[in-house]
């Protein structure tokens, strides 16, 4: 008997993990592999938690989320980006990779072709094929302003087998932002071509050009192929609660229920309250927790902009920089070696996706006097090293 499917057997963990997890929670080492800063969820939403846990909250609740929270998601969407979406349009059956991995398994058969923006988080093309589909990407470019892909770029990569375009804005790990012209020309291209499109806007609330990134939220109807899918990770520091949302068309709603089931029977319903406190009284927190952030953007262009050996591509969103190093001959040889020897933990950038062993990726979430120590290391030991790596 065979336990486990040929495919699933041949799968690797993803880069960032195989590094991390033998030093994982370690104080010596300053961690700016994964995409979560040092500050802990705040007080009032843990609190939050814990009342619903001390008020019996325990049992099982509708698996497209508690109707309270979904009109708080509703909410807050509707305040943020003056929209008035409907609130049937919106489930919360876990995580935010959990509603990716949901709309991958709805769409996509064996033999399809699924389109990801690239570089991409290495999960995403995982969860793809899993399904049997087939993986392409289309790369976004390095340019003076900035990472840039144009709507046409991506609908030029499309195949007749192509059901399901990826795109993750503002993106991980390059911190690209795709501006409204090019939302508008690519969901019209799915529109009239009967193609899923599945945004991320996890990093909605971290662009640094406005309190808000441009959305799908803003222009798409209700019954138009586009999943957006969004989560309490990156905005309110709630990176281990595993609570996301989607907002899909509203004819969906009864299979994002059964699929739900299927996976794990819903969120947590004590997380799910805490969500809902987060929604109506984390607004200070977040724009604190930006405004950190945007303090680390410019730390790490101070550090390592000017560095001779690094090519650094300045983000225009999310909480991290993708350079290239230079020469680099493996990224991953890279990632060990500075965890080995300056206790400083980044990404390497071949877990990205195609073209990006060059690249590592450097999370900037960090308090500045950590941040500070861990840039100063990166540069130390480039200098020492480079000839070696």
């Amino acid at each position: 008997m065979q336990a486990v499917r040929p495919d699933i057997a041949l799968l690797e963990q993803n880069g960032i993990t195989g590094i991390a997890m033998p030093r994982l929670g370690d104080p010596s080492v300053i961690p700016l592999w994964f995409g979560e800063g040092d500050l802990v969820t705040p007080a009032f939403i843990r609190e939050a938690a814990k009342k619903a846990l001390d008020d019996g909250q325990t049992f099982y609740v509708n698996t497209r989320g508690l109707p309270e929270l979904r009109a708080s998601i509703r909410d807050y969407l509707n305040n943020l980006y003056d929209v008035a979406i409907d609130e049937e349009r919106i489930s919360v059956p876990g995580s935010s990779m959990l509603c990716i991995t949901i709309a991958a398994q709805m769409a996509l058969s064996q033999g399809d072709d699924a389109l990801v923006v690239s570089p991409h988080w290495p999960n995403i093309e995982t969860t793809y094929a899993i399904t049997g589909a087939n993986v392409n990407t289309v790369r976004q470019r390095e340019t003076k302003t900035g990472w840039q892909l144009s709507a046409d770029e991506i609908i030029d990569a499309v195949t007749p087998e192509t059901k399901i375009i990826f795109v993750n804005s503002p993106c991980n790990p390059t911190g690209w932002v795709m501006q409204r012209p090019d939302q508008e020309k690519l969901l019209g291209y799915c529109r009239d071509n009967d193609i899923l499109l599945i945004a991320d806007e996890v990093y909605h609330r971290h662009y640094y050009g406005a309190d808000a990134a441009p959305s799908f939220v803003q222009i798409a109807g209700g019954e138009d192929p586009i999943v957006i899918v969004n989560g309490f990770s990156k905005a309110w520091a709630m990176t281990g609660w595993r609570v996301g949302w989607v907002v899909a068309p509203k004819s969906q709603g009864a299979h994002w229920a059964i699929m739900s089931e299927c996976f794990n029977t819903g969120a947590t319903v004590f997380a799910q309250q805490a969500c809902i406190t987060a929604l109506k009284q984390g607004e200070d927190h977040v724009r604190q927790l930006k405004d950190q952030y945007e303090a680390g953007k410019q730390l790490l262009i101070d550090k390592l902009g000017n560095h001779p050996a690094i090519d650094l591509c300045v983000p225009d969103g999310a909480f991290y920089a993708f350079p290239r190093i230079k020469g680099l001959k493996s990224s991953r040889r890279f990632a060990e070696m500075l965890l080995e020897k300056e206790d400083v933990g980044v990404a390497p950038g071949y877990t990205f996706g195609e073209g990006n062993d060059e690249y590592i990726r450097i999370c900037f979430a960090l308090g500045p006097d950590r941040l500070a120590e861990g840039l100063d290391r990166i540069v130390r030991f480039i200098d020492d090293n480079h000839d070696d790596i």
